[in-house]
Order: C-alpha cells, then sequence, then structure tokens
C-alpha cells in the first residue's frame, strides 16, 4: 500500500472486508435461493408457485435450527454470575 496507509487503519479495512463479505454472501443467497426470485422463463410464466418445500427449506436455514437449540442469552457465563444460579 501507499506512504498514506497508516497501521491504525487496518482494523477499519479489516471490518469493512468483513461487513462485505456479509452482504454479498446474503445478496447471492437471495438471489439464488429465495423462492420468490424467478430467474428462468418457465417459473417467471406462472403468476403463483407451488413451491412450499422451497420456501419451507430457504426460511428453515441450518443457522435458525441451531440457534433454536441455544438459551436466547447474549453472554451466559456473566448472566449467571450475577444472577447466582449455577
Amino acid at each position: 500500500m501507499g506512504r498514506w496507509m497508516k497501521p491504525e487503519v487496518y482494523p477499519l479495512l479489516g471490518a469493512m472486508a468483513f461487513v462485505t463479505t456479509m452482504v454479498v454472501v446474503q445478496l447471492t443467497r437471495n438471489a439464488v435461493k429465495n423462492p420468490d426470485v424467478r430467474i428462468n422463463k418457465e417459473n417467471r410464466k406462472k403468476a403463483v408457485l407451488e413451491n412450499y418445500e422451497e420456501g419451507e427449506s430457504y426460511s428453515e436455514h441450518g443457522l435458525r435450527k441451531f440457534l433454536r437449540t441455544r438459551p436466547p442469552e447474549i453472554m451466559p457465563t456473566i448472566n449467571h454470575f450475577f444472577s447466582g444460579s449455577k
């Protein structure tokens, strides 16, 4: 990089690269897997698609299934420490 690049800027670049990657992944997921997006001509001709299984698999993705089994706590160790329950 050039002379204008300072070491203090690297964490900001890392954070921006991470966020940009998250946005690209989400947009790609929506464009490819979303049942409401109709790319091919055959599906665009239909007014209503009967694709309940596809919609179910889109909305019930792996991360949501994993988080459903976890307790709704952000920092469980700190919560248990201050609440006194063990």
